[in-house]
């Protein structure tokens, strides 16, 4: 993947050569839409949809929203980067597009490897020991069943979920929402991801997980990956992250430092 499709709106950073960077994702004049369509009412709703769809016409009542417009934005390995902005700003659309689980409605994504989404929002099985979703959830990312082995004592210890009993050999719907949160956190963070995209997967648990959470999320870097993370919390920020896109309206307001993004931002929210 070239590094020559988008002019980087950040300088180098001091300790790496431009030569050195290597750009894990490229996001290139992206525009996401989501379109709402009104459902139908009354009898033979689903025969006039039917002769709407043979005529090829337009269902009336879709409403298009524009959540994410023309954002344009190169990512490098080994860059911790926090996505912020105000409620609907189209943080959470961005992620999930880099991901792959969105179409662009314009522009492209490139990306270096596959990304691996983790949200509080992800899928467990509530019906399944905490001890079943940490194996299956390590081989859904492609881990081998010798490391997940090796692997399944620390992410546990790590999660804190036996720190009060044996609940790991418990369903998870006994499971309070924290400890599935730690959980999610425990198990995606187990494996070395090239690009990981974080949604306020670190706005649950006490302040000593959240620390764990936050190095773990350095080590991560360390190996060479990109961490994506969305917070509405500035102090996470600023102890996660050396970059900060800002997105309001689902425009690119600014992208930039940590201190130089957040400064503004708080100045425009009153923070």
């Amino acid at each position: 993947m070239a590094d020559t499709l988008i002019k980087p709106r950040t300088a180098p950073a001091p300790t790496q050569r431009a030569e050195e960077r290597i750009p894990t994702v490229i996001a290139d004049g992206v525009d996401i839409v989501y379109r709402i369509v009104g459902t139908g009412s009354g009898r033979g709703s689903a025969t006039s949809a039917l002769s709407r769809i043979v005529r090829r016409e337009k269902r009336p009542g879709v409403r298009e929203v524009h959540a994410v417009k023309n954002v344009s934005f190169t990512a490098y390995r080994g860059e911790a980067i926090g996505l912020i902005g105000t409620n609907g700003s189209g943080k959470s659309t961005l992620l999930r597009a880099v991901a792959g689980l969105l179409p662009c409605e314009r522009g492209q994504i490139f990306s270096d490897g596959q990304p691996s989404l983790m949200g509080v929002n992800a899928a467990l099985m509530d019906d399944l020991t905490g001890e079943r979703n940490v194996t299956l959830g390590c081989l859904a990312m492609g881990m081998p069943r010798e490391q997940v082995r090796e692997r399944y004592d620390e992410i546990v210890d790590f999660s804190g979920i036996n720190e009060k009993g044996d609940f790991i050999s418990l369903p998870m719907r006994t499971y309070s929402s924290g400890m599935k949160a730690r959980l999610r956190f425990s198990i995606g963070a187990a494996k070395d991801h090239d690009v990981l995209l974080i949604d306020e997967a670190l706005a649950t648990g006490d302040a000593r997980f959240q620390k764990r959470s936050e190095a773990r999320i350095r080590e991560l870097r360390a190996k060479a990956g990109t961490v994506f993370l969305v917070s509405h919390s500035n102090g996470t920020i600023r102890d996660t992250c050396d970059r900060v896109l800002w997105l309001e309206k689902g425009e690119l307001l600014m992208d930039g430092p940590t201190e130089d993004v957040l400064a503004e931002y708080e100045r425009f929210s009153g923070k």
